[in-house]
Parts: structure tokens; sequence; C-alpha cells
């Protein structure tokens, strides 16, 4: 990647709010109490530029897989029975969860084409995101989804010990595509893939992926 390709990237638009406080809160710092708050202010406001960043991906376009729906560190590979709100029963699943750090890109991406087939949301704890319980406990945004090639999936938007805010743009029955953007957790959090049955998993934990990018799983 070429530097000015890092400088010029897209910033999300709930970013610009963001900036613009942290920026205004800097000239304050640096005209009305002391000019090394005022640095200081500078370079958390260059944090938050970093922050919310929405590169440009290449998407996979094989056909069968899913990809990654967020940039971050595979923090595990389980079994459990997927979310009891959206209906899909209580036989376990593998889940592969991947915890975003303050310094990943926040913007998450749907992991497959298909049609979203159910949501919801669950108010919950703040708990670091790391943990195994997040994904029960913590405040989350569940979304239930037939892919194109007819599995049935879930994913998981997840808050954590920073984050207060998830935002998702989809709707039930929305028609999307492998790797569009559909949301952005702000500002540490943790996102969960629940694959169906006859999908191989093909990453482990401790592998980094790129969000819309890195291919996770992939049908027998």
């Amino acid at each position: 990647m070429k530097a000015s390709d890092a400088v010029l990237t897209p910033i999300h638009k709930e970013g610009h709010t963001h900036i613009a406080v942290f920026f205004i809160v800097s000239i304050g710092l640096f005209y009305l109490i002391s000019e090394p708050l005022g640095w200081i202010g500078l370079v958390l406001t260059a944090w938050c530029v970093y922050f919310f960043r929405d590169p440009e991906r290449v998407v996979p376009q094989a056909s069968g897989v899913l990809v990654s729906p967020a940039d971050g560190t595979v923090s595990a590979v389980t079994e459990i029975a997927p979310p009891a709100e959206l209906g899909m029963g209580d036989k376990p699943r593998k889940r592969i969860s991947i915890f975003l750090s303050v310094f990943n890109v926040h913007v998450n991406r749907v992991p497959s084409a298909g049609t979203i087939t159910g949501l919801a949301y669950v108010n919950g704890k703040y708990l670091s995101a790391a943990a195994d319980e997040a994904g029960e406990e913590n405040e989350r945004q569940l979304v239930r989804m037939t892919t194109e090639d007819g599995n049935d999936i879930a994913f998981a938007q997840v808050a954590g010990l920073v984050a207060r805010r998830i935002l998702c743009n989809l709707k039930e029955g929305d028609v999307v595509e492998r790797g569009s953007r559909f949301g952005l957790i702000r500002f540490g959090s943790r996102t969960d893939i629940y694959l169906d049955e006859g999908m191989e998993c093909t990453i482990e934990p401790g592998q980094t992926m790129i969000g819309g990018e890195t291919i996770i799983a992939r049908k027998l």
C-alpha cells in the first residue's frame, strides 16, 4: 500500500462528528489551558480519524465461501448453540469469534451474498469482548441470513469494554452482496459468525482477519 493511500483512506460518516469534536476541543486546549494538552488533543484527533477509516476491499468471488465480517484477530472457534433470539434451534454450531482492538478497522461487512431473514437487538453488559461469555451476555446485534448457496447462518456485532454504540443498517428481507458494508461498532468490540452444517471453518485462533477479504469458511 502506498503512503498516500493510507492518508487518503475514506472516513466512515459516523466518524465525522467525533473527529470534529476532538479537533475543536484540541484547539480550545491550545488557547485556553495549555499547549501540551493541545498537542495531546491533536494526537487523539489523529487516532479518531484512524479509527473511523473505511478502506476499500477486494472481495473474493469464489462460490460457496464466507468472508470475515470484520478486521481483527480470531479469538476462538467453538461449538455452541446459535442465539435463541433468532429461532435457529439449540443444536450446537461452529462459532468463529473475531476480536477487534481500538486500532482495527471497525466497519463491518456481510460474510456472504444472500437474504437477511431475521434481526434481534439484545441489551446487555460490557464485559471484555475477548471473554467467552461476551457473546451471550454483552450488548449485541444479531443477524440471520440465508446465503446464496442456501445455507442458514448468523452473525453478531458484540459490544466490548469501551464500545457504547452498535450501528446496523440491515433490515429483514434485504438482499445483500458478499463483503458489502452493513454497520460499525465503536470503540472496541467483537464479531461472531455461526456456521451452518456442511460448512468447513478454514481459519484458526490467532489468525489476523481482513474484513470482506479473508475467507473464513467454505461449503463442503
